[in-house]
């Protein structure tokens, strides 16, 4: 059951494994830089290969606002690491095989059937600024988590 998450609500912790089979937690960025977290349907599907590609090509804009990229979906870390390498993704991907993390964002399916595709950005103190959910305007994500970077 995907929960309530609001502008102004501190981030759930999540502490999940990367494309390259190590942990990675929330609180290891608490203090240190902002965070754009992306929720995505599936490795290598379309839309989620050209928002991919999309943080990708703007990963140095998203650096130089003082954020780092996170993406996450249930596909395993085989999956993400192939994906990530297919496309030279600088950022990580996160594996949440259950979607638990995913629940715990509010992330719920779309249209019923589709894994949500859903953007946050968390700033240092760990508060969610800014949310941006939509399933088919795949580079609005990009442009939505970077003009609400130049205002935190």
């Amino acid at each position: 059951m995907a929960e309530k998450i609001e502008i102004g609500s501190k981030a759930p912790e999540f502490s999940l494994p990367d494309q390259k089979g190590k942990r990675v937690n929330l609180a290891d960025y608490l203090g240190k830089t902002n965070l754009v977290v992306y929720f995505y349907p599936k490795d290598e599907s379309y839309g989620c290969t050209k928002e991919a590609c999309s943080f990708r090509d703007n990963y140095e804009v998203f650096r130089e606002a003082g954020a780092e990229v996170i993406g996450i979906s249930s596909d395993d870390v085989a999956s993400h690491q192939a994906f990530a390498a297919n496309h030279k993704l600088p950022f990580i991907l996160l594996s949440d095989k259950d979607r638990s993390v995913a629940g715990r964002y509010g992330v719920g399916k779309s249209l019923g059937i589709l894994p949500g595709r859903v953007t946050f950005v968390i700033d240092k103190q760990g508060i969610i600024r800014m949310i941006f959910s939509s399933q088919l305007s795949f580079e609005k994500h990009i442009e939505e988590a970077i003009a609400m970077l130049k205002k935190i």
